[in-house]
């Protein structure tokens, strides 16, 4: 075995052994694991060589992640900022160094990605070679030595009681292509997103049986796949109560569509940029009703 393949196979022991030891335990413990290592010839598999396959060691790592329990919109973005700077950097995973993650940093600046954007490839890339130098799949780490870049922080305004008023009254309009949207679905919708403080992935993953109106709360699966227990006010019970009486289909979903389907993400924030444009609110989307909830809720005592 080569000093080499050596290092790797310790570094892979470490990395094992440090969860569940003290240093000085796992100080002592691969001493004597690296003297028994002088005994015997190890003969190394090519599966992740240092000059390996680079699609390997990334589907190595989403694997892992997968593994973890990460979301799938979280793999797809792992996959998607991996493929983008592989593509750009257009360099052996193994072979790529500091200097090639900056000047790919430096090049998404140039593209005229943002601050936040590219802090978020950053993070991305961090945690890639991070894990793999953890596996001790590569020598060093390219991301070791690159810090978090600096984000202007902008004042993200709730929505005011007059812009609640405002779209509570253009709940019922016409789309563009002449389909009417029935006021008392919207209703339901803004009066939950309001109350609930719901994600509107998570406002799309209801069902009917996952409301409970008497004791006025509703289960919901939220990000890590973690249940929780939210709670609704009584404008929202009495809203839900007339939309799903007004229902005639069988869909188990809250919330529906125009084919009686489940209504996705894109479709909610489709819908209130029509109550923007119809009330005159600017930027009204999902997330700022939960950030309305969260700033009514500090307003009137609640600690962060």
């Amino acid at each position: 075995m080569s000093i080499a393949d050596k290092q790797v196979l310790m570094n892979r022991i470490t990395s094992i052994l440090s969860e569940n030891m003290t240093v000085n335990q796992l100080n002592a413990s691969m001493q004597l694991i690296s003297e028994s290592l002088g005994e015997f010839e190890i003969e190394r598999t090519e599966e992740f060589a240092a000059d390996g396959n680079s699609q390997e060691l990334i589907d190595a790592f989403i694997d892992a992640k997968e593994i973890e329990g990460r979301s799938v919109k979280t793999i797809e973005r792992y996959c998607y900022c991996i493929d983008r700077m592989r593509k750009s950097v257009n360099v052996p995973i193994s072979q790529i160094n500091v200097y090639h993650i900056r000047k790919y940093l430096m090049d998404e600046k140039a593209r005229g990605s943002s601050e936040r954007t590219v802090e978020g490839y950053r993070n991305v890339m961090s945690s890639f070679f991070g894990w793999l130098h953890r596996e001790g799949l590569i020598q060093q780490n390219p991301c070791g030595n690159i810090g978090a870049i600096k984000c202007a922080k902008k004042m993200r305004k709730p929505l005011s009681d007059v812009d609640l008023e405002q779209i509570k009254e253009v709940c019922d309009f016409e789309l563009d292509n002449g389909e009417r949207c029935t006021g008392v679905r919207n209703k339901a919708i803004v009066a939950f997103l309001l109350s609930s403080g719901c994600r509107v992935s998570e406002v799309c993953g209801l069902n009917r049986d996952s409301i409970d109106l008497s004791a006025k709360e509703c289960k919901v699966h939220g990000k890590g796949n973690k249940e929780r227990i939210v709670y609704i006010d009584d404008v929202t019970v009495m809203l839900l109560k007339r939309y799903l009486d007004s229902r005639t289909d069988d869909c188990p979903a809250l919330f529906i569509g125009k084919r009686s389907d489940r209504l996705t993400p894109g479709g909610i924030r489709f819908m209130l940029k029509g109550l923007e444009k119809k009330a005159g609110v600017e930027n009204v989307h999902p997330h700022r009703f939960r950030r309305t909830l969260a700033t009514n809720l500090v307003n009137h005592g609640m600690p962060i």
